[in-house]
């Protein structure tokens, strides 16, 4: 677990504590050519060296296939999801955004194999919401993202579909997630819509950039942290998130840092964008990571 991967989770922590809420940790574990075996039970057992633990059973998506073919089953009976045999390079002929099928079945040469299941996107379906922390946003769908994937052509279930179904059935009322997924928004909301499910409260936390302005991610400069010494990391990552960087001076424990944050959080001073984690780590009043 890097520090933008902390950043995220002691984030979110501190809103559902916050709001009297509870924290929940699902393992998005649906595209096994790109898993690495033993990492979700890494990262689990990291978040827990941070006192970050769920307070509900986690879930897997892996083991939610049933649930994810329901919704696929209810969308495509109602005429709002079809198949699509459009390839990456019929789609790239058509500026990548996905209006009209090229064909209904695929040519010789052409289309591909399997078909992708995608959301048939309303001319002109439009998307507003006023995010918690970022404020009002605004997304034309049909022109800016197009019918969109729900399966895809692999079999594998696409992102967008399996966080709305779990997220509905979880009950979950505020998703709190780091900014990079802010494009997914209203495609999620689309899709709630269509589904006929609640639409939950979203907030984009900040994101944590390296040297370069780059978003801190899975790369040769996102050095993992060290759970033997979470103190360091988990006040680098309050800092980041807009509080006070000197509330937390005095505890020398996870418990205690816990403790003093939840009740000197205040979510208004959650910045919309952050310094890079060179300058975190050059403010003398953050340890580094």
């Amino acid at each position: 677990m890097h520090a933008g991967s902390l950043l995220a989770a002691f984030g979110s922590w501190l809103l559902a504590r916050h709001h009297g809420g509870a924290w929940l940790i699902r393992i998005e574990d649906l595209d096994p050519p790109r898993e690495v075996p033993g990492a979700a039970q890494r990262q689990l057992q990291a978040l827990a060296a941070f006192g970050l633990d769920s307070d509900e059973a986690v879930v897997r998506q892996s083991n939610r296939h049933g649930l994810y073919q329901a919704a696929l089953d209810r969308l495509l009976d109602a005429g709002l999801a079809f198949a699509c045999h459009c390839s990456r390079s019929d789609l790239a002929a058509d500026g990548g955004i996905h209006r009209r099928c090229v064909a209904a079945t695929p040519r010789p040469g052409h289309g591909a194999p399997q078909p992708a299941i995608r959301l048939r996107v309303a001319d002109g379906a439009a998307v507003d919401f006023v995010d918690t922390i970022l404020g009002p946003q605004h997304q034309d769908v049909a022109r800016e993202v197009g019918d969109f994937v729900l399966r895809r052509a692999d079999g594998y279930w696409a992102y967008q579909l399996a966080v709305v179904v779990d997220d509905a059935d979880q009950g979950i009322t505020e998703v709190v997630r780091g900014a990079d997924l802010l494009d997914s928004t209203a495609r999620q909301i689309l899709l709630q819509r269509a589904l006929g499910l609640a639409t939950p409260d979203y907030a984009h936390l900040p994101l944590l950039l390296d040297a370069n302005g780059r978003k801190l991610s899975k790369s040769d400069a996102a050095h993992p942290l060290d759970p033997a010494d979470p103190l360091p990391a988990l006040r680098a990552a309050w800092q980041a998130l807009g509080q006070d960087p000197h509330a937390l001076d005095e505890v020398a424990t996870v418990t205690q840092l816990l403790a003093l944050a939840r009740v000197s959080f205040s979510p208004a001073q959650i910045p919309q964008t952050v310094a890079s984690l060179a300058a975190m780590h050059n403010d003398p009043c953050t340890n580094a990571v």
